[in-house]
């Protein structure tokens, strides 16, 4: 019986240093949390005349809808991370 209870005693210590050490080690990552940089990316070219009607974002792309000042609508696709022009989507109607 004295076993037992020195062992419910070891693990109780070992409990409250285990959680203790939880809490230490989240006090330490949250001091240290760096803010996040800002986005930044070069313009972006529209033609003249052209509007933006629509935007996506997706995990890692930037869909715009833009209208042409003709009227005709494309599809601009954009590398989220560096703001470069991956590709141009015309659309027609048939």
């Amino acid at each position: 019986m004295r076993g037992l209870k020195l062992l419910v005693a070891v693990m109780g210590v070992m409990l409250v240093a285990g959680v203790g050490a939880l809490v230490a080690t989240l006090a330490v990552r949250l001091s240290q949390h760096s803010p996040t940089p800002a986005f930044t990316a070069p313009p972006l070219a529209l033609p003249k005349g052209a509007k933006i009607d629509a935007m996506s974002i997706g995990p890692d792309r930037i869909v715009l809808n833009i209208v042409l000042a003709d009227g005709i609508r494309q599809l601009l696709v954009l590398d989220m991370r560096t703001g470069r022009l991956i590709g141009t989507i015309p659309l027609r109607e048939e």
